[in-house]
């Protein structure tokens, strides 16, 4: 697993890209620099967050997806959606009516992803129970979050639980039902409706198995427009009404902040957001942090309800989905809802196919596979920290004097690169210097040989 390289869904539009360092200074991970005056992906430190698409201010980033006529390839095509598309909604718009409005895109089945929540909660109180070191278990639900561990905190690899995200329990399960139904699985194309772009990478180049269950990715913007648009034009079209299992309550707020945490047994923490979740991994990673069973980490503010991908308000995808949560109870008391669904039918099946394979460690602190040249790369970044200002301006087409000081080092820059380093060579000693009235005197002392 170790040997593979990360499939990434954020691409750089040179044309479009002006160098203006903000997705650089935004990247949590420093996988971006600026050469030629163009944004360049260092692919081995990028997770798909997708912070830098967020503050792109002329939207020079784009998220591939698969090509959406890719479904009429097959005969049964299922949509796989996340609960917050029917958040994305205006409160209106009856889950039903939105499954119908996907249904006549072209596929012939919608399925929730978080129907695999049930099942995962049951198992992972099991492993936690069954496994009892290391603490804290973080989850693996969010992609960005394994992958980040992977190139930032690779000490913690091990606390990742090895346990698959629901999205991939729902798609095996139902594949099987189709298949119990009569149908080859040649026929069958699951198409997954993604929030973000870590979960398109988490498809195409999944990590701790060797493939996914999941056909293809189809970007969660692009259907409800075009599901949005059909029910503002009205159209008099006849409503499919789709065939629709209920999600439990436990499974509709499963993609929100504490979604998952709450129904863990033991100390849990929720954490979200990229920055959050950074510093209680540092802290994780010290040893400041203790006596936690499970830590619920998601990249996204408000979860997946702040997916790069969404449309709507985060808040109000929340508010939409607790109320979604609060009705299913509503009604379950009233013996509205029958809680008779498919995938308990394959419970057993699906616990032999629920755990992952390792997840290895990806550094990008990693400075050579030979040790005695890494701690000889890693004394020449010593030496040239002491010498850059130390100023991080970005300036260098490096987010920071350390990474430039590794570029260097690793022969992906040059010490000139260094406006100051270029102002001290072109200056003489004591010599008046319009630079100097902005950084002060002292600045260039030194840089000047």
């Amino acid at each position: 697993m170790s040997g593979r390289n990360f499939h990434h869904a954020l691409k750089i539009l040179e044309e479009v890209c002006i160098g203006c360092t903000h997705c650089m200074k935004a990247c949590p991970t420093e996988a971006l620099r600026i050469r030629q005056g163009k944004a360049q992906l260092m692919e081995d430190r990028c997770i798909d967050c997708g912070r830098c698409m967020e503050v792109c201010p002329v939207s020079a980033i784009s998220i591939e997806q698969d090509d959406f006529e890719d479904i009429f390839k097959y005969a049964v095509r299922v949509a796989l959606v996340p609960s917050v598309l029917i958040g994305q909604f205006p409160r209106h718009y009856a889950a039903r009516k939105i499954y119908s409005g996907i249904l006549e895109q072209g596929f012939t089945h919608v399925y929730e992803a978080e129907h695999g929540a049930s099942l995962l909660i049951r198992q992972i109180n099991q492993y936690l129970e069954q496994h009892a070191d290391p603490r804290p278990v973080i989850s693996s639900f969010c992609p960005a979050i394994v992958r980040l561990i992977q190139v930032r905190f690779p000490s913690l690899v091990e606390n990742i639980i090895l346990l698959k995200a629901p999205l991939d329990i729902a798609a095996i399960s139902f594949k099987k039902e189709l298949m119990e139904r009569g149908y080859d699985e040649k026929e069958i194309g699951i198409f997954y409706v993604t929030p973000c772009a870590a979960k398109i990478a988490a498809i195409k180049s999944p990590v701790g198995e060797l493939s996914s269950p999941i056909t293809g990715v189809i970007k969660q913007d692009d259907i409800f427009n075009k599901v949005y648009t059909s029910f503002k034009k009205e159209e008099k079209s006849t409503c499919i009404v789709p065939e629709k299992e209920q999600l439990r309550a436990e499974e509709m707020g499963w993609s929100l902040t504490g979604g998952e945490s709450r129904h863990i047994n033991g100390r849990c923490l929720a954490i979200d957001g990229i920055s959050n979740a950074i510093e209680f991994l540092e802290q994780i990673e010290n040893g400041s942090v203790s006596n936690f069973e499970f830590i619920e980490l998601r990249a996204c503010d408000e979860s997946c309800a702040g997916g790069i991908l969404t449309t709507a308000n985060r808040f109000l995808v929340s508010e939409r989905l607790q109320e979604r949560v609060l009705k299913y109870n509503a009604d379950f008391k009233e013996g509205k809802i029958i809680d008779n669904k498919s995938i308990d039918r394959h419970t057993e099946y699906l616990v032999d196919h629920i755990a992952l394979e390792n997840i290895e460690p990806r550094s990008m602190m990693k400075l050579d596979d030979d040790m005695e040249a890494a701690m000889k790369k890693m004394d020449s970044i010593q030496k040239l920290l002491g010498y850059l200002p130390g100023i991080d301006c970005g300036a260098c087409g490096a987010p920071s004097c350390k990474t430039l000081a590794e570029d260097i080092v690793q022969k992906r820059a040059k010490t000139s690169d260094c406006i100051f380093v270029q102002n001290a060579l072109a200056v003489a000693p004591g010599k008046p210097d319009k630079a100097e009235k902005i950084w002060g005197i002292n600045r260039f002392d030194k840089l000047v040989p």
